[in-house]
């Protein structure tokens, strides 16, 4: 709740902030305008930009975390296989020790 009060505050201070720097702009109302639709503008491209940027991050940190994923498959099949190759040899010894005892 505490996170949502601050972009609520955070909000509201951007609207009262701009509002009171069109009231105070030293040129006219039809420069203001203009200047504040290229600002709009400008951060539309630059918002898109950094929605590429990070769709591009996104794609690249998944194809990483997949071959990380897939060599760590790797190598735990690696590991089971060898485990089970001892597991194999401790039975074969037991049964042995067994065969001998009896």
């Amino acid at each position: 709740m505490r996170q949502r009060t601050f972009w609520v505050a955070f909000g509201l201070g951007v609207l009262v902030g701009s509002a009171a720097a069109i009231l105070c702009a030293p040129q006219s109302g039809a420069m203001t305008r203009r200047k504040l639709r290229r600002s709009v503008e400008d951060l539309s491209d630059n918002l898109q930009d950094a929605g590429d940027y990070l769709k591009e991050q996104a794609e690249r940190l998944t194809k990483e975390a997949q071959k990380l994923i897939s060599s760590g498959k790797e190598q735990l099949n690696s590991a089971v296989d060898t485990a089970a190759g001892y597991v194999k040899t401790a039975n074969k010894a037991v049964q042995s020790a067994t065969d001998r005892l009896m």
